[in-house]
């Protein structure tokens, strides 16, 4: 069966702190225009980022297994290379042992995407076609590969694939099923990274919760030159070994939501002794 490739993926050296660690593969979110790793929140057992609209934003997965997997994206419950309503048995990114890329972007075809950025709901690309039921999380299905069967012959020990599983194709979209192929993103060379404010005598002011703004989503962004290539790549199994989950919005809902700590700053105190000594008055 065949799957897109990167057409060179990164070793990550060392994972960043905000990584989010599956035991096959991590997810990290970075914010393209300021190069920054969206640290995560976690909250009722799910892990949230804080994007900011309008910036661009890339998913890098680090494979942590040393065999090669299959990772099949879903941003805002879209499939990133086939656009397809997303389905664990879709087109994937394949990463070698201990590698990682980045996806930035709804891939187009095998030289080009559409980068990911952040984006008002009405305005991003599931809602657009007619899918915003699940914007605003962005997942990965993780698959281990096959292993290749080894057989005796003529005295001689000889390798050979299993054969092939059928291809399954999304129920929603069997009229035009997927291709049978699976994509990796470009890649960049990456070395990635791998208290409470005091209350004087309850004189702490607490800052109003900011009211919610409009949820975000991931729009459909200008394209960019980004490379692919294809492979081949069989499945261990029919289900994923690991499904990882981030879910976003913007840094004010995740306050509102009770999902980011609601910042205490401490009230000036009037001080008796301000100078040691009698300023000039001003004019």
């Amino acid at each position: 069966m065949k799957f897109l490739l990167s057409a060179a993926v990164a070793v990550a050296l060392s994972l960043s702190a905000a990584a989010q660690a599956g035991s096959l593969v991590d997810i990290t979110v970075i914010d393209r225009d300021t190069g920054a790793t969206l640290p995560a929140h976690s909250h009722d057992g799910k892990l949230f980022i804080a994007g900011t609209p309008g910036h661009r934003y890339a998913v890098r997965l680090y494979n942590r297994s040393g065999a090669r997997v299959l990772t099949v994206l879903s941003v805002d419950g879209v499939n990133a290379i086939t656009g397809q309503t997303a389905n664990p048995q879709q087109s994937g990114y394949v990463l070698d042992a201990y590698q990682s890329t980045e996806v930035d972007g709804w891939r187009k075809d095998m030289s080009e995407i559409a980068q990911f950025n952040f984006t008002a709901l009405d305005n991003s690309y599931a809602a657009r076609t007619g899918r915003p039921a699940n914007v605003g999380v962005i997942g990965v299905a993780v698959f281990r590969e096959k292993p290749p069967v080894w057989r005796e012959r003529d005295d001689k020990i000889s390798m050979r694939e299993a054969p092939s599983q059928p291809y399954a194709a999304d129920a929603a979209t069997a009229a035009s099923p997927p291709p049978a192929s699976n994509a990796t993103e470009r890649a960049k060379s990456t070395n990635t990274p791998a208290g409470a404010a005091k209350d004087y005598g309850g004189l702490a002011a607490q800052r109003p919760i900011p009211k919610p703004e409009e949820t975000l989503g991931t729009g459909h962004g200008a394209r960019e030159s980004s490379y692919a290539s294809y492979t081949t790549f069989e499945r261990a199994g029919s289900k994923p070994d690991e499904v990882d989950s981030i879910w976003y919005d913007s840094y004010r809902n995740l306050i509102a939501r009770g999902v980011i700590p609601q910042p205490r700053p401490v009230a000036v105190e009037p001080q008796p002794f301000p100078n040691h000594f009698v300023p000039d008055p001003a004019g």
